[in-house]
């Protein structure tokens, strides 16, 4: 084994020996990667350190769940928390790729601006975007982190979350963005057990003045709601009595989303 290198950096940066550490764990998985598992000693060789520190790393990883030990025999292997990770990542990146069609298609056909949007902790994040004819000059949501309560995406990740973690959001503040932005607990549970009853969530003026919106949910092969897909435009288009038509047409493009990651099969 090579001497230990564990330095805080040259003049002593705590930054420095912070990246170094990141930079040996990441290492780490990916020593376990190729080997499958491997042992301390094993780890200590290949990034040239002492045991006591290769142990350190390994004991982090393994709080997180990056890393697990097996019983019998003392070695690391990849924990669960890498598939969950390397889910996440995928999730997105197939509902970005699948995506595409299902999106210029209903934006194609409606005229308007369809997003996909991914629940991202207390926000959701529009992930794709595609614009009809009639929304050259709309806003460009790609990237935007949008409330839940305010919104057609966030209230179909609302209404599908487990009750309990959709209770922790609406206890929280609610704040209102324009006059018509529903801010009352009672009044959202109301539309959120309305929203899973049609299939679609609405939004008229609620984020912005003068801006509409409806959402249907996407589901992963195991049913589970990981994307919401979404049609927006002025009021003066999209008005209310043709809404629900809207819900109907986006309801579809969802399901066909849906069906390309698995769902139904």
């Amino acid at each position: 084994m090579t001497g230990e290198r564990e330095q805080p950096g040259r003049n002593g940066n705590a930054t420095t020996s912070a990246v170094q550490s990141v930079d040996r764990a990441v290492s780490v998985l990916e020593s376990l990667a190729r080997h499958g598992e491997a042992g301390v000693t094993e780890i200590a060789g290949e990034l040239g350190v002492h045991k006591s520190t290769a142990f350190r790393l390994l004991g982090v990883l393994e709080n997180r769940g990056l890393v697990t030990r097996t019983k019998d025999r003392g070695k690391y292997r990849l924990g669960a928390g890498m598939l969950r990770l390397a889910g996440a990542a995928a999730v997105r990146l197939d509902i970005s790729q699948e995506g595409v069609p299902v999106c210029r298609e209903l934006a194609d056909e409606l005229g308007e601006t369809v997003n996909i949007a991914v629940l991202d902790d207390d926000a959701a994040v529009n992930i794709m975007q595609a614009r009809g004819t009639a929304s050259v000059t709309a806003q460009d949501w790609l990237g935007r982190r949008t409330p839940l309560h305010a919104t057609a995406g966030g209230k179909v990740f609302l209404a599908h979350l487990p009750p309990a973690v959709r209770e922790g959001h609406l206890v929280r503040p609610l704040r209102r963005f324009t006059e018509g932005t529903v801010t009352t607990a009672p009044e959202l549970r109301a539309e959120l057990e309305t929203v899973v009853e049609r299939g679609y969530a609405t939004t008229l003026g609620e984020l912005e003045l003068g801006l509409a919106a409806v959402a249907a949910p996407v589901r992963s092969y195991e049913g589970t709601v990981i994307a919401a897909i979404s049609v927006s435009g002025p009021v003066y288009r999209l008005r209310a009595d043709r809404l629900p038509w809207l819900g109907g047409r986006t309801v579809t493009a969802a399901a066909e989303l849906s069906r390309r990651m698995g769902y139904g099969f």
